[in-house]
């Protein structure tokens, strides 16, 4: 049984990854990019990132090919309806969903809906909320081939802040506005720093919006648990949300083929292993600086890339990376105040 709340039937939302090969999604992958650009006052640079490429899934493609495939397969019932309340006992869990009630039995229950509302002691959050308009231009002003993928020519008043473009020919991009902070934004703040970004930024007057895209997404130093309460935590709920950057679709992809391949063998789940400590201890780290606004995230990042190979940095910032490479890209960021922020993890 798969419940959710919508039905998932409109584009909502885009996700976009990188990877070296053609991944499981690889038909409904919307545009690609062999080339990312990096943008700021103090350092600029267009780079290829081979062996990857930066790819795009618009949501309403991912959500048809999704169930398009369960519609092949017997024994799948779909729940549209609201999670109210999820109780564990001695005989299993019990769900609650709109005025039904639910008892999956001996089956096994995986969760996606992360309760973040309760803070924990010594816990820090920063939200990284972000609006994108897809851009129509009268005249070809973006270049498809690259995709710019922070662009801090914007004010920093509330916290890190850039833009990326994702174009998809000459004339038409996904222009977004994207801010680490602690708190939100009125909605038509996103559209008046949009507005301003592509008049005073990409200099561009003729042009429609087409469509918008608005989500949040919490970057926490919080361990979540993958098993609680007789339930599988997956996805964001499960941690797979990394914590420095918000990056969370590729992890999700991961894991869950963890989780198959440990069904398929009849291994227990609960011996899955979750993010290796040396990763939670960077993000951590620099989710620290970022909260505490130590050093700007602008700085922070334009370093990471001015200073080390584009492919490296997304090989780092995958987790995919080995012990010498990190502390490499480690060494080229600012010493005290990332030796200070480490301390306080301890």
């Amino acid at each position: 049984m798969l419940i959710d709340k919508d039905q998932k039937n409109r584009n909502d939302r885009t996700w976009c990854f990188w990877e070296t090969q053609p991944g499981f999604f690889e038909d409904i992958v919307y545009h690609t990019w062999d080339t990312i650009s990096f943008l700021s006052d103090d350092f600029s640079a267009t780079r290829n990132i081979s062996p990857y490429q930066y790819k795009m899934i618009r949501g309403i493609d991912f959500y048809n090919y999704c169930f398009d495939e369960i519609k092949k397969h017997f024994g799948v019932e779909i729940l549209n309806g609201n999670l109210t309340a999820g109780y564990s006992h001695k005989e299993g869990v019990t769900l609650r969903i709109d005025d039904k009630t639910i008892h999956p039995g001996s089956a096994t229950v995986f969760n996606s809906i992360a309760d973040l509302e309760n803070k924990l002691p010594g816990e820090i959050k920063l939200l990284q909320h972000f609006k994108g308009w897809i851009v129509e231009s009268a005249k070809p002003v973006f270049d498809p081939s690259i995709a710019s993928i922070m662009d801090f020519r914007v004010h920093q008043g509330h916290g890190t802040t850039f833009a990326y473009i994702l174009p998809f020919s000459e004339t038409k991009a996904l222009v977004e506005y994207t801010l680490f902070s602690k708190t939100l934004l009125e909605q038509q703040q996103y559209d008046v720093e949009l507005k301003k970004y592509i008049a005073e930024v990409l200099k561009l007057e003729n042009y429609i919006v087409s469509d918008t895209e608005f989500g949040v997404i919490p970057m926490m130093n919080r361990k979540f648990k993958f098993q609680n309460k007789g339930v599988f935590n997956i996805g964001a709920a499960g941690g797979q949300t990394k914590a420095s950057s918000g990056y969370t679709f590729q992890f999700i992809q991961k894991q869950s083929q963890i989780i198959v391949d440990s069904l398929i063998k009849g291994s227990p789940l609960r011996q899955i292993r979750s993010t290796p400590k040396r990763f939670r201890f960077y993000d951590n780290t620099l989710l620290h600086i970022l909260y505490h606004r130590k050093l700007p995230g602008k700085d922070i990042f334009s370093r990471m890339f001015a200073r080390n190979d584009a492919a490296q940095v997304l090989k780092f910032l995958d987790n995919e990376s080995t012990l010498i490479e990190e502390l490499k890209i480690i060494s080229t960021l600012p010493t005290f105040p990332f030796l200070k922020a480490a301390l306080k993890q301890f």
